[in-house]
């Protein structure tokens, strides 16, 4: 089994639709085997989006980021990072594909409802952010 980290978003926490994110994951076959809901500092957010750091849109990412509670978690089943991808769609919600979470739930490239992790490494890296 692999392990994947997905993140709720503050603007999808928002909207009241942790649940039928969680629910859409679910029946695909993943297993929540860490949960909780944050919201989180600068410095963690800052921490976590490090990568985007000298990218113009990094400010405005921890401005949002830390707008609101998120619901970070460790998703887990075979292929798991390559399959959340599929599930969440493309980063931009007009481009993602229909029955995606992103499509169903974001608004914009920013507030597209979830992060999930792009690499196993990275998946690695993240649920420590997270869970420790």
């Amino acid at each position: 089994m692999e392990r994947t980290l997905m993140i709720v978003k503050p603007d999808a926490v928002e909207k009241n639709v942790v649940g039928d994110i969680i629910r859409r994951v679910e029946e695909q076959g993943f297993k929540v085997v860490e949960l909780r809901m944050l919201r989180q500092t600068r410095k963690q957010a800052g921490k976590f989006y490090e990568v985007h750091k000298e990218r113009p849109f990094y400010n405005d990412l921890v401005d949002f980021m830390t707008s609101g509670p998120c619901v970070p978690m460790a998703l887990e089943r075979e292929d798991a990072v390559t399959k959340l991808r599929e599930v969440i769609g493309a980063t931009n919600p007009e481009e993602a594909a229909e029955g995606t979470i992103r499509h169903a739930h974001g608004s914009n490239i920013q507030n597209n409802a979830v992060h999930g992790s792009d690499s196993h490494e990275n998946a690695q890296v993240e649920i420590a952010h997270y869970f420790g």
